[in-house]
């Protein structure tokens, strides 16, 4: 029986976690047993679970990134201690995910990588692979990470330091580090990605892009008529906008900006946001918390007359593909990866931070019809991210990559 190892920040939670998660549960169904190292947000699996420290590790962890900008040179016992089991679980594959998120010594990890002869493969869910802080770039424009970060823009974004600058070092370290294993593959989860690694010290690894999938028989559409009647959404149209976090870089200020130019019939949904958010927003936005209830998300994506990405970073996308699944177009942003996750029969890609563009986009569904785009919607989600499709991708990397070792 083969064993496949996968590393995350969190287990089947988020949508990082739910891909390991699934990622294990087909290898499974094809013989393979499966592991998964996680840092925290402990939840039921499928798969071996290998819990990576305890709290004051990671607390530890965020006092080092606050103040140092360590962020991911911490954690040394917790790491070490994953060593020893990896030594006695013996994988045929190790499969990286986020190693970001305060549990993790990369240093210790990668030392260890390069020694052995396991095959790797790294899925890139983010930028901060090959970045000495940040986990997205685009959004200031900076581009220091193909020759040598410094002086970091970000510094105060996410892993935030608020004292010192280590992205130089930080930059030299991960190159280094993450350049000595021999079998490692690289999978970008969108074209974009890809993109952007083969200008990164990744680019002498092999690349595979593979799509992050949806579980097309659990996001399908629903019937939302007590939904709408609890939000008082009879007669309204719905633009629908879902995000784990908001900021301003994933586009909240946008969404702020365009309720004013919204009809008296029009009402904009966002979903994940905080309280004091919430608190803030416009009497025709719907403020609501983030939900773990997959059901209760669905019912929004079937309820909303468009599906509205207004992010300016995406490496995917995933809320623009869901909203496929139910049957509900997107109107995307022209930056980054959303683009490619839509076509002219599924919504409109629009100019960045152009509101009139983005008004005659929602006038012509309008007009059109929701009804116009919802075959092809689905079609479209089941053509090109139907998880059993896109994570099957994975199984047969995993016996390529082995046929070769």
């Amino acid at each position: 029986m083969k064993t496949l190892l996968q590393i995350n920040t969190v287990i089947n939670s988020g949508s990082t976690g739910r891909i390991a998660e699934e990622i294990g549960i087909k290898a499974m169904e094809q013989g393979w047993d499966s592991y998964i190292a996680y840092g925290r947000n402990d939840k039921p699996s499928a798969s071996h679970k290998m819990k990576i420290g305890n709290e004051w590790d990671m607390k530890w962890h965020g006092i080092a990134t606050r103040l140092f900008d360590r962020h991911g040179f911490v954690s040394a016992k917790a790491t070490k201690k994953l060593i020893e089991d990896i030594k006695l679980i013996q994988p045929d594959i190790i499969h990286l995910h986020n190693l970001h998120g305060y549990y993790l010594n990369i240093e210790l990890l990668f030392n260890y990588l390069s020694r052995v002869n396991t095959p790797v493969v790294w899925t890139l869910h983010d930028c901060w692979a090959f970045t000495g802080h940040c986990t997205h770039f685009s959004y200031v424009d900076c581009n220091k990470w193909k020759v040598q970060c410094e002086k970091c823009p970000q510094k105060k974004e996410y892993p935030a330091s608020y004292w010192i600058d280590n992205s130089y070092k930080n930059f030299l370290k991960k190159q280094k580090l993450f350049t000595s294993i021999k079998d490692m593959t690289i999978v970008p989860v969108s074209n974009w990605l890809a993109g952007v690694v083969n200008e990164s010290f990744f680019s002498k690894y092999p690349i595979r892009v593979i799509y992050n999938g949806v579980d097309i028989e659990v996001f399908k559409p629903r019937n939302t008529v007590n939904l709408r009647k609890q939000y008082h959404l009879e007669n309204k149209f719905v633009l629908l906008g879902v995000a784990s976090v908001w900021s301003e870089r994933k586009g909240l200020y946008d969404f702020i900006k365009l309720s004013r130019v919204l009809d008296k019939n029009e009402r904009i949904i966002l979903i994940g946001l905080n309280k004091q958010q919430i608190k803030l927003l416009p009497n025709n936005i719907i403020g609501i918390e983030r939900t773990d209830d997959v059901l209760q998300l669905i019912e929004f994506y079937s309820l909303a007359d468009v599906v509205l990405n207004l992010s300016f970073e995406e490496t995917f996308g995933l809320t623009t593909v869901e909203g496929f699944a139910c049957e509900t177009p997107s109107i995307v942003y022209n930056c980054t990866a959303s683009p490619e996750l839509t076509s002219a029969s599924t919504g409109f890609i629009v100019t960045q931070g152009d509101f009139s563009e983005i008004r005659r986009a929602i006038d012509t569904v309008k007009s059109n019809g929701k009804v116009v785009y919802q075959d092809a919607c689905r079609e479209r989600a089941v053509s090109f991210f139907n998880k059993e499709d896109r994570y099957e991708q994975y199984i047969q990397l995993y016996h390529q990559l082995l046929s070769k070792s």
